[in-house]
C-alpha cells in the first residue's frame, strides 16, 4: 500500500484529503504543521508528500529543505499545494526541493494523478540500512 503523508493546516481540507486517498487505497498520515511533518516525515517513510506551504510554525517550504536535507527522506516526492500560483512562486517551490505544485483549491483527482505521476517518475525507494 503507497503511503502518503498530507500536511494542511486547514482541518477540513486535511480531511476531505485524507478521506478521497485512502478511498483510492494510499495510506495516510495527515497532520497540520511543518514541526508535526518532519516527524512525521521520519515515522511514517511515505512515498509521496502533500505538503501545504502556508503553515503554522515552520512553513512548508523550509520543513520540505529539511527533509529533503535528510538522506533517508531525501527520495521522497513532495507535491507543494498552495494558494500561491505565480510563475514566480514555482521556482522557490523548487530551489526548496518540492517535485511538483498544485494551486489551491485542487480537487482530490488533481491530487491523486499527481501523485501517481511521481511514483512513475520515482518508483523505488532506495534500500534502508
Amino acid at each position: 500500500m503507497t503511503r502518503v503523508l498530507v500536511v494542511e493546516d486547514n482541518a477540513d481540507s486535511r480531511e476531505i484529503l485524507t478521506l478521497e486517498l485512502e478511498a483510492e487505497g494510499y495510506e495516510v498520515c495527515a497532520v497540520g504543521d511543518g514541526f508535526s511533518a518532519l516527524e512525521a516525515a521520519a515515522r511514517f517513510l511515505p512515498e509521496v508528500i502533500v505538503m501545504d506551504i502556508s503553515l503554522p510554525n515552520l512553513d512548508g517550504l523550509e520543513a520540505t529543505r529539511r527533509i529533503k536535507e535528510q538522506p533517508e527522506l531525501a527520495h521522497i516526492p513532495v507535491i507543494a499545494l498552495t494558494a500561491h500560483a505565480l510563475t514566480e512562486d514555482e521556482a522557490r517551490f523548487r530551489a526548496a526541493g518540492c517535485d511538483a505544485y498544485l494551486a489551491k483549491p485542487a480537487s482530490p483527482e488533481t491530487v491523486r494523478q499527481v501523485i501517481q505521476q511521481l511514483l512513475s517518475a520515482h518508483p523505488t525507494r532506495p534500500q534502508m540500512p
